[in-house]
């Protein structure tokens, strides 16, 4: 399934809220996918992790078309590697990111804090510069 579905990290907002004031709150923003051989055994199956370019290019070199899932409000696709095992790959789009972002708004949050940012993706600043403004957090 996707990084962080849109109903899950809702949830996880929720409960949280419950304990913790929304201004102290920092919304973790996935910056990745996973590569899924398939089908998948629980305990035994294992994914790849990849940037969200990857997932792209890897969209390109086989030729498949990436899907949305409106439930999950995340990317997706599904290929066929060369010994013949399908995989299905979730990661997150400027769409995916866009909706998670929103959520700063909606329940009043600090901000949001990326994982990872060693994989650079121009998307997740191009979204996140067009929905806030961006400031520094002074060191304390």
């Amino acid at each position: 399934m996707a990084v962080s579905p849109l109903p899950n990290v809702r949830a996880v907002l929720e409960y949280a809220l419950t304990e913790i004031p929304p201004e102290k709150i920092f919304l973790g923003m996935s910056n990745y996918g996973y590569d899924w051989p398939l089908p998948f055994v629980e305990g035994v199956t294992r994914a790849t992790s990849l940037s969200n370019q990857q997932a792209i290019n890897l969209a390109i070199q086989y030729g498949v078309p990436i899907e949305y899932d409106d439930w999950a409000q995340a990317p997706y696709f599904t290929y066929w590697d060369s010994a013949g095992t399908e995989h299905q790959v979730w990661f997150e789009d400027a769409r995916s990111q866009d909706a998670r972002l929103r959520l700063v708004a909606e329940y009043g949050l600090k901000g949001v804090g990326y994982w990872n940012l060693m994989r650079p993706f121009s998307q997740t600043w191009l979204t996140l510069n067009a929905l806030y403004d961006i400031a520094d957090i002074p060191q304390t």
